[in-house]
């Protein structure tokens, strides 16, 4: 696949595209700050050097990368027989995904599939694995259908309910309500739901810029911007995956709501 061809960070291409001919008036030192923070010469070099690469392999080209090892444990409870769909708490953005990836990816030979933001369909190499969401824009009608389809397929689901990464909340940082879609379509296709805990965290500055974003109502997520930053942080770093019993979808009964169970759910994996 020529270099072109494939998905590479352009700081310069996105201004120019966001601020048209105000990108001139940006001063050359805050561009190079935002190409600094979003890594974009490191992650550039190593796509490049991955572009024959893709799904599984992607991934453990990713983990490579990162230096990231796993301390996994529960690995008895993943079912044999049987659809699931994983759902985790979301601590880090970028090594929790990769990870769970690679880890079930490798235990069911890529039978996965990702509910992600669509921008990360962008990377080829993870392409293959995912189901892309985008609420807003051209994909807006196409997502009850692309969600459907992922769910009916014979892959294996993997979610991150919360939606973003965790935050600090009252000094506990942890994630915020779980949406309910993993309820429901599991109860739909008759899937088992199974709980993982990820143990992380990213670093105080990105917390209190989250919570600050939050309090002075900047609606645009800022500290999305420093998830790579945060990613180099965490790297070579070993991190302790706790994988829980499968539960039928018929555990989830009338009893709680969907919205109720999916916060049950939540807190069974804060207890892994």
């Amino acid at each position: 696949m020529a270099s072109d061809s494939i998905f590479l960070i352009d700081i310069d291409k996105i201004l120019r595209d966001k601020a048209g001919r105000k990108a001139k008036r940006i001063p050359r030192f805050f561009v190079s700050y935002l190409k600094h923070i979003v890594h974009q010469e490191e992650i550039n070099t190593f796509l490049k050097s991955v572009t024959d690469k893709s799904g599984v392999d992607f991934l453990a080209a990713c983990m490579d990368f990162l230096d990231a090892k796993l301390d996994v444990h529960g690995l008895e409870n993943l079912p044999e027989d049987g659809l699931c769909t994983f759902v985790s708490n979301h601590p880090l953005g970028g090594q929790d995904g990769v990870a769970l990836g690679y880890l079930l990816g490798t235990h069911y030979n890529g039978r996965i599939k990702y509910l992600v933001n669509d921008l990360l369909m962008n990377l080829h190499g993870l392409a293959p694995l995912c189901i892309p969401i985008n609420k807003t824009g051209s994909q807006s009608r196409d997502f009850p259908k692309m969600v459907e389809e992922g769910f009916r397929s014979d892959s294996h689901i993997i979610m991150f309910p919360a939606g973003i990464c965790s935050r600090r909340q009252h000094g506990v940082i942890k994630d915020l309500a779980w949406k309910k879609t993993f309820i429901t379509k599991s109860i739909e296709t008759r899937r088992y739901v199974v709980p993982i805990h990820f143990e992380g965290r990213n670093s105080n500055f990105f917390y209190n810029l989250a919570n600050a974003c939050k309090f002075f109502g900047i609606k645009f997520n800022i500290a999305m911007l420093y998830l790579a930053d945060e990613m180099f942080k965490n790297r070579h770093k070993t991190f302790r995956v706790t994988i829980g019993k499968p539960i039928p979808w018929h555990t989830f009964d009338k009893s709680k709501s969907p919205a109720e169970w999916a916060e049950y759910v939540r807190e069974l994996v804060y207890k892994l």
